[in-house]
Order: structure tokens, then sequence, then C-alpha cells
């Protein structure tokens, strides 16, 4: 089983009963909080379900500054649903670096960019206020990973209605993206991409 801490002021759930909470703090001492429903908790939940199968979108690309912003995408959220994640790859095919300063979405109340790993059975997720892209590279957001956050939803995040968000980068300045929304469980387009991939392979 997975133990779920986030950093600060995060409840998580914690052991067999997925209800318990812990609040973490910076330096990841915790004890068991009262049962309740939060915020935090559903943002544990979401880290959850960020490791399991993404979702799929349609190719859009942005661009500016030499930063290339493509295949932006999102999963669905049932009704309550306060936070969502955002996912995309962010190339740097300019020769000059830059730095990835934040994430707007009218969306949400507020957006932000967050790193999640899982480290002996531990799963922490912190937010990341700055991102470094060197010429040449890319930075790619994907569930279990570096990804963006829709804090603060004001409606659902509705399968099929695109969403709109703003990336706001050091010398490129601001880029705005559309994000494709997906049904919760969907391939996400690598993946798509490679299953087939594999099914013309099969076929011939």
């Amino acid at each position: 089983m997975v133990e779920c801490r986030l950093w600060s002021t995060r409840l998580v759930p914690h052991g067999r009963d997925a209800t318990s909470l812990l609040l973490a703090s910076p330096a990841m001492s915790s004890f068991t909080a009262p049962r309740r429903t939060t915020t935090t908790t559903v943002l544990c939940a979401f880290a959850l379900l960020a490791l399991a199968a993404p979702a799929t979108a349609q190719p859009r690309e942005a661009a500016a500054g030499g930063l290339v912003v493509s295949q932006p995408w999102t999963r669905s959220t049932p009704p309550g649903a306060s936070v969502g994640g955002g996912y995309a790859t962010i190339r740097n095919t300019g020769s000059e670096p830059d730095r990835l300063v934040g994430f707007t979405s009218p969306a949400a109340g507020r957006g932000e960019v967050h790193e999640m790993s899982v480290e002996a059975g531990v799963m922490r997720m912190r937010p990341v206020p700055i991102l470094d892209i060197k010429p040449g590279e890319s930075l790619v957001f994907r569930p279990g990973g570096l990804h963006l956050m829709f804090m603060e939803l004001k409606a659902p995040l509705r399968q099929g209605e695109p969403v709109k968000g703003v990336l706001q980068f050091e010398r490129a300045g601001r880029i705005e993206v559309e994000f494709s929304v997906a049904r919760p469980g969907a391939p996400s387009p690598e993946n798509s991409a490679a299953a087939g991939a594999t099914s013309h392979d099969h076929r011939h």
C-alpha cells in the first residue's frame, strides 16, 4: 500500500484507513488528525488518482520566444471536486535558457506547479515555484511526476469542453494554452500513439 503525504499544511491518507489524515510539516513530521473533508483531502485523492491511467487529448500547440507548448490536456472532474491536474510538454527550441515561473487559469482560483514522487512507498507532492528549461531540452508534465494544478476549481472540468490556461515564463512571457478535457482513465496522447503503432504492427 502506498502512503500519501503532502508538504506543508496538506492533509493526507495514511496506513490502511484511507480516511485517516496526517498533517505533514516541511520536515515531514506527522501526527494523526481527525477525519474531515477538506480541499486538502481532495488534493491527496487527486495525487493517488494521478498515478492511475492517464487521459487522452487532441494535440494542440502554442509558442513564444523559442518555447513550444504541445498537447496540453487534463481529465474531467466530478461535481464538487476542488482540484484538477494539467499536463503538457514544453520544448525549448531557442538558443537561450528560460524559466517557467507561474501558471494560471480562469477555471481555477489559482494555479500551481507540483512535483510528485514515490520514495520507499511514501507518496510526496510539493509545489515547485520555478522550473528551468535549457536550450534543446523539454519539460514533460505527466501524471505521477511534474504536473500543473488547477486549484479551487470554479466549476467541474467537463469532457469535451476545453479549458484555457496561461503559462508564465521569465523570458518568453505569457503563453496562452487550451487544455483538452478527456474522460477519466482514457490513455494519454503518447500512450495512444504507441498503442496504435503496436496494433498496426500486429496486423502486418
